[in-house]
């Protein structure tokens, strides 16, 4: 009798700042499908559809599985040695100020603190920065600032326990679902609870919303201010509160009287009536329980740090800090961007929350006995790239990101690379943009391979855990940055053997000369074995002596890390951007999908995920539309002075006119020419350095072209020759949406050279200019190919199908030819529930039946009964269907 070995690992979501719980079970060397570790105190066993199909992105495809120099494929030994050797040489000629790191927020803590340490204590260099400055640095200058620390002051079960959310610059339904679910079942257990939702265009967050505030693009510090000034008008200020634990506030108070001149006034600036201005003030007014929820939407601006500051300062101003249903709440984008803030990832931070003061400097370099500790910030993520164009840097090592797409004016940071010395990249992905542009490829352990923590954006720190081995010879980046710092020659300060080593110190570092001095405070998870390490539970820090389980919430007592121990309330004189003028007459806003994440490294492997939205697109005000010539479903050239980009128009009038929204995904690997980031300027923040990305000139034209196709192949064809293609698997075989002016000849001649042993069964409508092209090998669907002047070919399910049956009989090989399916085969249409895959047309057809509700939906379909992210699109269905 066989037996089979079960093993459970818990471990966290690689994705969002949430930091999901998820259980893994392994059966033998299989990993079964991934479930909500309902243990979690961050999601309670609940997942968003990208987590749930986390088993479908482990695959090996497109892999870096070992080290290569030149595009050769090289030992370790022999790669580790060159990059040392550059290190070496670089800085001995130029100066540690010629080396730079670019790390990402995927890192875990262990690997974060490793390469903080080695850059700005033992090479020298403050030339360290990382993604999340493009995500949440904004956030962190608004905090340090007014509290004197990096410290998010609430938690979760604040959104539970609110009288009033505020939700601005999020779309929390797709970018943080499980969040967005506890908000859904807190305002279902609290009919009382209001929800504003702050946001230039209406997304799937605004179907929770009571009140729906279309602001002017940037203007989210008038609106804040706005609050203040009618607060202090109507005497409803906490004043015991500003009196005994603030300082600033006479300063403050003048500047937002001179600015406030009434509701009107108001309304104006923002561009929203006075009506639903007037809603919103009441509402705070009248209820004190108040979170402010904001992320990117506030954070990417080139005035984030004070829009931070607008938001703080009201909650400061009303006493609405420290207390359940209570505070200012960023939220992070990215799985550690936490943890990176807490060990120094950003260029303007040393380490464990200390800056460059003396005396932290003093602290820090005793802790590492650090010989060449860096002497002040280095160069943000923009001017960091800037400096490689400039050939003031000659050394960068990019770990773990893809800046080719997500930095701005991205064509001109490939430049960079392709200027530089010598680039170094370690990933677990081979086929990235920027991957492609390395001297040398460290092959990095990806998610379920790696060991270490994460922190979330309740400050909850998470253990992610490995339950598989790493492929080829894929290493952790913690041991990857250890053995640089030793071949620099430094054995003893980077001789770990476990990442639970690096925790260790860490954690020690964390309370090194503290008493109760900073807030980032993990004294009490200091000393470890591996074996308590490896059990480690979900805690918010700090853990310490005085919270030796941890602490929910900071400032409850009034108490604040200034050197006062009071808050500042900062001056905060709103002010709109402003886009070159060559740029265009539209504002260009970028964000993320559902069912994508970052560069799509990983979401694009899981069929599931890529076939909810299957290309990039534009959305666009149907006034926009016609001015510009721009139809429905349409190609879209969008374009300015820094480059073009080709979507797939849909026109709605949930944007507003005058803007259009662009989403952040694609990448060279997925599209034809889908990379928002070359489009945008690098206008930035004076202060936290984020970039502008929310807000940039673009101009549109209709992309027109002689046909439309689709591909679906058994093998993944790379970049199509036509003008438009856009890449995502299926569930059966790999598919392609196409576009070109080319001769539908060329087109096919390509695909026969593609399969040149295939037979071919083909059918031509000259009238119509309608071509079918199938590839038979061994009768078996190998690929198809149709090509229309306009036909979208939404319909095929059946077509995938018919990869996943077996041999063709005579009669499938007529109704390919038709174009249409076989009796008896339903096609779902568009992906709706990603869960499930239930598609468009049975949800409509379930309407049309008498399901009149989304729970309806759920209990007929299953749509929506899982993560629940589709489900507001399922009420936007709904409420179509009883229009028509």
């Amino acid at each position: 009798m066989t037996t089979v070995a079960i093993t459970q690992t818990r471990t966290t979501c690689p994705y969002c700042g949430v930091g999901c719980g998820v259980a893994i079970t392994r059966q033998d060397t299989d990993v079964l499908p991934v479930a909500g570790d309902k243990h979690h105190p961050s999601n309670f066993g609940r997942l968003c559809v990208k987590g749930s199909n986390l088993h479908d992105t482990l695959d090996l495809d497109g892999r870096l599985l070992y080290p290569s120099v030149n595009g050769e494929r090289v030992d370790w030994d022999t790669a580790l040695d060159t990059v040392a050797n550059q290190l070496r040489s670089v800085i001995a000629e130029h100066g540690p100020g010629a080396v730079a790191i670019y790390a990402a927020g995927q890192m875990l803590t262990e690997d974060y603190y490793a390469v903080n340490k080695l850059m700005k204590g033992f090479i020298g260099s403050g030339n360290l920065d990382t993604n999340s400055r493009l995500c949440m640095a904004s956030a962190v200058a608004s905090y340090k600032r007014a509290f004197g620390s990096d410290t998010v002051p609430g938690c979760y079960e604040d959104l539970e326990q609110a009288d009033l959310l505020i939700i601005t610059g999020s779309n929390a339904a797709w970018a943080h679902p499980i969040l967005f679910q506890r908000m859904t079942a807190a305002k279902k257990a609290n009919p009382d609870l209001k929800v504003i939702v702050v946001d230039p265009r209406r997304t799937a967050t605004c179907d929770l919303a009571d009140l729906h505030l279309a602001i002017r693009p940037g203007s989210d510090a008038f609106l804040f201010n706005a609050l203040l000034g009618y607060m202090d008008a109507q005497n409803a200020l906490d004043t015991d509160f500003i009196n005994q634990h603030t300082e600033g506030s006479d300063e403050l108070l003048a500047n937002i009287r001179s600015q406030w001149q009434g509701i009107e006034a108001a309304a104006a600036q923002l561009d929203v009536s006075a009506e639903d201005l007037t809603t919103c003030l009441e509402w705070f007014k009248a209820r004190p329980r108040t979170v402010t929820f904001y992320s990117q939407g506030i954070n990417q601006s080139s005035s984030g740090t004070d829009k931070g500051n607008a938001i703080i300062n009201l909650h400061l101003a009303t006493g609405r800090i420290g207390k359940p249903g209570a505070c200012p709440f960023s939220i992070t984008g990215q799985p550690n961007a936490m943890g990176g803030r807490e060990v120094g990832g950003l260029a303007n931070q040393l380490a464990a929350h200390m800056d460059f003061a003396d005396a932290d400097r003093d602290r820090v370099q005793r802790f590492w006995n650090a010989p060449n500790l860096v002497q002040g910030p280095g160069l943000k993520a923009v001017d960091l790239f800037n400096a490689i164009k400039a050939g003031d840097i000659k050394f960068v090592w990019i770990i773990s990101t893809n800046p080719l797409v997500s930095m701005p004016d991205a064509d001109d940071v490939r430049a960079a690379l392709q200027a530089c010395d010598m680039v170094v990249v370690s990933d677990n992905m081979g086929n990235t943009d920027t991957a492609l542009l390395a001297d040398v490829l460290l092959p990095a352990a990806g998610w379920g391979e790696k060991n270490g923590t994460v922190t979330n954006s309740e400050r909850r720190i998470s253990r992610q855990r490995g339950f598989l081995p790493s492929p080829g010879e894929a290493r952790a980046d913690w041991w990857i940055i250890s053995q640089i710092g030793r071949r620099l020659g430094y054995e003893s300060a980077f001789d770990w053997q476990h990442p639970a080593e690096v925790f260790d110190e860490y954690a020690r570092l964390t309370g090194f000369e503290n008493n109760g001095s900073r807030d980032l405070d993990l004294s009490g998870l200091a000393g470890m074995s591996q074996e308590k390490y490896d059990r480690m539970l979900p805690v918010q820090w700090p853990v310490n002596a005085q919270y030796p389980q941890g602490r929910q919430r900071f400032f409850e007592d009034g108490r604040f890390f200034t050197p006062s121990g009071k808050a500042r309330f900062i001056n905060v004189t709103p002010a709109l951007p402003v886009s070159r003028s060559n740029d265009g007459p539209l504002i260009m806003n970028t964000g993320r999908v559902r069912d994508h994440w970052h560069t799509m490294t990983r979401t694009a492997k899981s069929s599931k995920l890529a076939q909810h939205i299957r290309e990039p697109y534009l959305d666009i005000h149907p006034q926009d539309a016609e001015r510009f010539g721009i139809q429905e479903g349409q190609l879209a050239r969008v374009f300015n002075s820094r480059g073009d980009i080709l979507v797939r128009a849909h026109i709605t009038s949930d944007q507003r006119t005058g803007e259009v929204f662009v989403p952040m995904h694609w990448t060279d690997r997925y599209a034809s020419k889908g990379r928002m980031g070359a489009l945008i300027d690098k206008t930035n923040d004076p202060i936290s350095g984020q970039p502008e990305l929310k807000f940039t000139g673009v101009s549109v034209e209709p992309f027109k072209t002689r046909w439309r196709g689709m591909l679906l192949s058994r093998v993944d064809l790379g970049a199509i020759p036509c003008d438009y293609w856009a890449y995502g698997p299926t569930e059966t075989c790999h598919g392609y949406e196409l576009a070109g002016n080319q001769e539908p000849e060329a087109m096919l001649a390509w695909a026969k050279s593609a399969f040149p042993n295939a037979r071919w069964l083909q059918m031509r409508d000259p009238m119509e200019s309608h071509e079918r092209l199938v590839a038979v090998e061994n009768n078996l669907i190998q690929m198809v190919l149709f090509l229309h002047p306009h036909e979208a070919f939404e319909t095929r399910q059946w077509l995938l199908e018919r990869f996943r049956a077996g041999e063709l009989t005579p009669a499938e090989r007529r109704f390919l030819l038709a174009g249409n399916p076989a009796d008896g085969v339903e096609d779902q249409g568009k992906t709706v529930c990603s869960c499930f895959s239930v598609g468009e047309k049975p949800i409509r057809e379930a309407i049309k039946g008498g399901c009149k509700t989304a729970e309806e939906l759920s209990a007929k379909l299953r749509c929506g009964s899982n993560c629940g992210s589709c489900i507001p699109e399922l009420k936007n269905l709904i409420r179509l269907e009883s229009a028509n």
